[in-house]
């Protein structure tokens, strides 16, 4: 059984005095991004200046992390407010969220707003109990399914409950999501909404329409990729890219521009200052379908891509807006991560939702002291059984059940280079011990003491 409880907070934690309405919250997600990807945070081979001027006129966040290193499960942290050991969904498998399962879309509905998703799901096939319509949703156009995702040009998407026909030849998916966001936003403006947009670029395969490739064009060392199976059959696989560079870099700035439109029709609706507005990634940066992370430094100055545990893998962007209400042109090194979005948005609504894994960064995106986790936890099961743990500035990773707990001290090793395990039994004791209970055990998630998943 659900049990969603609606607590009123003080009006310190809602809207500017004077200012009645509760606000709107939007949480756009990109796909596959790097720490490194954008120009605030250090990318140098192309820019994005709407991302950067949000950084300014907002918070600019250097340690968020990703609910996990693939893209299901970190989704399914992002919407249930619970970490890879807890919720429903840990690898990067069709397996839907079922009725009992509490999402921030729902602990939303109940306090008054309107939701909307746009985008890449991946929690839920056609039919199933965790379609975005059956987990608090009020609207939802795009993929269900991540390996459909795959395929930026595809013949259908579904809308709500229902299988549209798109254009597979002219219609590019993220543009189609940007104009659906628009038209959300334009309706629900005089009263709060959460929006959900979640991006599939820049994930492979790597294509872009051609007046935003022609920009990066030939500025780039290329190493074309074939898959000539996947050519012949385009629902299948990447198909063969002769400019995966200039592609990557021509799906971020489109990316980029489109946050633009949507914070300029903010402005526009003259609903700004009444809208919180989080942009991040759902893991590290992949090395699929041509695209090489090395080239353009997509992880920045930490070790690991997608599919890792090191922070390459998990570590991620966060730029948050709030005009009047989000401190501008602030750097933080407040470490939180996806488990903690559904116990902000709920704070920020004036609800408080079941208890999870997450906690509230309201103060910490307003500002102001927070309090912080004592740990935070990923579990991969791509690879065999991996686990990783965040505790202060120290970050524990074991590689397979049975295997040493390797320590690292992020303060002063961001790229995760000297393991310290043996220098500090005391840290590593107290990251065993914490392990020990970090996650539970279910049908589709057994790893026993010693065995394997």
């Amino acid at each position: 059984m659900r049990i969603l409880l609606a607590v009123a907070l003080p009006a310190l934690c809602l809207a500017p005095a004077g200012q009645a309405r509760k606000p709107n919250i939007i949480f756009i997600m990109a796909d596959d991004l790097g720490y490194g990807d954008l120009s605030c945070y250090g990318q140098k081979k192309f820019a994005t200046p709407r991302l950067d001027r949000m950084a300014t006129e907002g918070t600019r966040f250097t340690q968020y992390y990703a609910g996990s290193t693939v893209c299901a499960p970190s989704r399914s942290v992002l919407m249930t407010g619970l970490h890879t050991g807890h919720t429903r969904i840990r690898g990067n498998a069709r397996q839907p969220l079922l009725p009992e399962d509490v999402t921030v879309a729902e602990v939303l509905r109940s306090a008054g707003y309107a939701t909307g998703i746009m985008g890449k799901w991946g929690l839920g096939e056609d039919g199933s109990t965790g379609i975005p319509n059956r987990q608090g949703f009020d609207e939802w156009f795009g993929y269900l399914d991540q390996a459909h995702a795959h395929r930026h040009y595809t013949d259908h998407l579904f809308r709500n409950e229902e299988k549209v026909k798109v254009d597979p030849e002219k219609d590019y998916t993220h543009d189609l999501f940007t104009e659906e966001a628009l038209k959300f936003v334009r309706k629900n403006k005089e009263n709060p909404f959460f929006l959900y947009l979640a991006y599939t670029v820049p994930h492979a395969e790597l294509r872009v329409p051609e007046d935003s490739l022609k920009e990066f064009r030939g500025k780039f060392p290329e190493k074309p990729f074939t898959n000539a199976a996947a050519d012949k059959h385009p629902s299948v696989g990447y198909r063969s890219q002769k400019e995966p560079n200039a592609a990557l870099a021509a799906m971020v700035t489109r990316l980029d521009r489109d946050v633009g439109r949507l914070l300029d029709l903010l402005k526009d609706l003259g609903v700004d200052g009444d809208t919180l507005v989080l942009f991040t990634s759902d893991n590290g940066p992949h090395k699929e379908g041509g695209r090489d992370p090395a080239f353009f430094e997509s992880s920045g100055p930490l070790r690991g891509i997608k599919r890792d545990l090191t922070d390459g893998g998990i570590r991620v962007p966060m730029i948050a807006r709030w005009p009047g209400r989000v401190p501008a042109g602030r750097c933080s090194d407040q470490v939180w991560s996806h488990c903690d979005f559904l116990a902000t948005a709920a704070d920020a609504a004036g609800s408080k939702a079941y208890p999870g894994d997450g906690l509230s960064m309201l103060p910490a995106l307003l500002g102001k002291e927070q309090k912080p986790h004592e740990f935070l936890y990923w579990e991969f099961h791509e690879k065999g059984f991996q686990q990783a743990v965040r505790v202060g500035d120290w970050k524990g990773i074991r590689a397979s059940v049975g295997a040493p707990l390797d320590l690292f001290n992020l303060k002063d090793d961001i790229g995760e280079k000297d393991n310290v395990a043996a220098k500090h039994p005391e840290v590593v004791s107290k990251i065993e011990a914490y392990l020990k209970t970090a996650r539970t055990e279910s049908e589709h998630w057994p790893v026993k003491a010693g065995g394997k998943k």
